[in-house]
């Protein structure tokens, strides 16, 4: 008897669902997770070249754990997180993946948030809590992805942009998969490899 294939193993265990139009701020992607078990459900989180944030929409509190203990509720997860597990039952959430150029202006500077999970709470204060609850009082995900993006190109809007040539650098990053030479990099951006 052959391994299981994880693949359908996840197929069988989420319901994912995602907008169906783009989003008003380029570098964000949506998604919205529903378990289909009410039996505990323990996932790794797979580091990816973005910054997450995950709004609990759930019953049970889903449990984000690192090495620096347990958060439950928002969570915001930075770049490369290893050693990162969400546990919960009745899982629902809502995972919003921002470039870093945008984390930046919507997590007002957050971005260096390393590997680190922090409370989203701890980075938007009381109105992560407002959000979460409009997003829970949703009755769709379609309404759930519009409330976020408008929360989003707000805060954007409000918050502290990157350098154009960094956001232009981490975009060409992110098209050569990390395999960009950091002098050539420099080069077309016009600073030095060492202000880069």
């Amino acid at each position: 008897m052959g391994a299981a294939d994880p693949r359908r193993d996840a197929a069988g265990l989420w319901e994912i669902t995602t907008p169906s139009r783009p989003g008003l701020l380029p570098g964000v992607d949506m998604a919205g997770f529903r378990a289909r078990t009410a039996d505990p459900v323990d996932l790794s989180v797979v580091p990816y070249p973005a910054v997450t944030v995950a709004f609990d929409l759930g019953g049970g509190p889903l449990a984000v754990e690192d090495g620096g203990g347990r958060h439950e509720g928002g969570v915001v997860v930075g770049l490369a997180p290893s050693g990162v597990h969400g546990r919960g039952r009745g899982i629902e959430c809502l995972q919003l993946r921002l470039s870093p150029p945008v984390a930046h202006a919507v997590l007002d500077g957050a971005a260096e948030l390393g590997g680190a999970v922090v409370p989203l709470g701890d980075v938007w204060g009381r109105e992560a809590e407002r959000i979460q609850e409009r997003l829970r009082a949703a009755g769709s995900w379609r309404e759930r992805f519009e409330i976020a993006d408008a929360a989003l190109a707000r805060r954007y809007e409000a918050g502290r942009t990157v350098d154009p040539e960094v956001a232009f650098v981490w975009g060409r990053l992110v098209a050569h998969r990390g395999g960009a030479r950091v002098e050539r990099l420099a080069a077309e951006v016009g600073w030095s490899r060492q202000r880069l």
